[in-house]
């Protein structure tokens, strides 16, 4: 049994690595300060497990962060914690400075002297894992791929963030000797993901009637990857990875905007059909371009392919059905966020 501290656990991605976790036997703690796009109700149903804790804290915090360390005594941190969506980043970068930059330092911090006051026994099995994304890797053109070894160009707040993040990560290793691992991983969908990304804002616009908004013409680019892929992973890098490495996590399922806007409306167009006889495809409007906005990104994952042994499982076709089944199945998920929290409308239109 494993004991890892999650930070960001309510979030999309942590949720679901939290799920999987707890199905292996792993003890777990979830600190997360619950920001708009993190939910309790994403892990309603290991919620009563003896062996999930849920603790309420901004990584910004030194002493509460350091204080649940040494109480809970990880053999793993993984680091979800993070704001994530470009559009707000546009809107209000400090949020993204605060969060990303000064919490991620701070988690270092905190994370240090815990595994210096670590015996050496103790010592050789933990890991600090930094969950980050392909978008510091900047804009691609029509070919070629992001290895580990691609130079930083963050294009957004977002990105730059992230990328700030990165460095701070590996400079705790290289200068302090702190155990760490960062992986870069490209577009994640699935369960539970908050409404403002693209693929779950296209199926519930869709659900509610509503127009389905494409940036520019809609030819920008994306490597997408299952959420439980992700997660399976993340699992091997914490079993497996070497310390000071990076590993970039891809899907190797390119799709440009508007093929994920027509697969999820043609999908749609077979589960639920429109009784007006219109099809989901009709909504769809072309609006003003996301300023800086990088058109491809493309993720080579070869690296933790050879030396981790890990293979995406599943193919795009398979798991946006998957997806839009447990969007269709949890609408009062959905609807109580749409009607609290977020509307649909466009953010980062500056």
């Amino acid at each position: 049994m494993k004991k890892i501290l999650v930070t960001g656990g309510s979030g999309f991605i942590g949720s679901n690595f939290i799920i999987e976790q707890i199905t292996k036997g792993n003890k777990i703690l979830n600190f997360d300060n619950l920001t708009y796009a993190a939910n309790q109700d994403n892990l309603l149903e290991i919620n009563k497990n003896s062996n999930y804790h849920f603790v309420r804290g901004n990584i910004t915090n030194f002493e509460r962060v350091s204080s649940k360390i040494n109480e809970f005594n990880p053999n793993v941190i993984i680091n979800f914690a993070a704001e994530s969506h470009v559009d707000r980043s546009i809107d209000d970068p400090k949020e993204f400075i605060d969060t990303n930059i000064i919490g991620t330092y701070n988690l270092l911090r905190c994370s240090l002297d815990y595994y210096n006051s670590l015996s050496v026994e103790n010592k050789i099995n933990f890991k600090f894992i930094h969950v980050s994304t392909d978008e510091v890797y900047g804009s691609l053109g029509e070919k070629g791929y992001f290895s580990e070894d691609s130079p930083y160009k963050p294009s957004s707040p977002y990105s730059a963030s992230k990328a700030s993040s990165d460095h701070l990560v590996n400079a705790w290793y290289h200068t302090f000797n702190l155990p760490t691992i960062i992986t870069n991983c490209s577009n994640n969908y699935g369960p539970y993901q908050f409404p403002e990304k693209l693929i779950p804002l296209i199926i519930t616009s869709c659900l509610s009637g509503k127009e389905l908004p494409i940036y520019g013409d809609g030819t920008n680019i994306r490597d997408w990857l299952y959420v439980k892929d992700h997660c399976a992973a993340l699992d091997i890098t914490i079993n497996y990875g070497q310390s000071g490495e990076t590993y970039n996590i891809g899907g190797n399922e390119e799709k440009t905007n508007l093929e994920i806007v027509n697969t999820i409306c043609n999908i749609l167009d077979e589960k639920i059909p429109l009784k007006n006889g219109l099809k989901y495809s009709d909504s769809i409007v072309y609006v003003k371009d996301r300023p800086g906005h990088d058109f491809r990104y493309a993720i080579n994952s070869s690296k933790i392919q050879s030396k981790l042994n890990w293979l995406p499982k599943y193919k795009f076709e398979h798991a946006i059905a998957k997806t839009i089944d447990w969007y269709i199945e949890n609408q009062s998920w959905w609807n109580k966020i749409l009607n609290n929290q977020y509307d649909l409308n466009r953010l980062g239109n500056k």
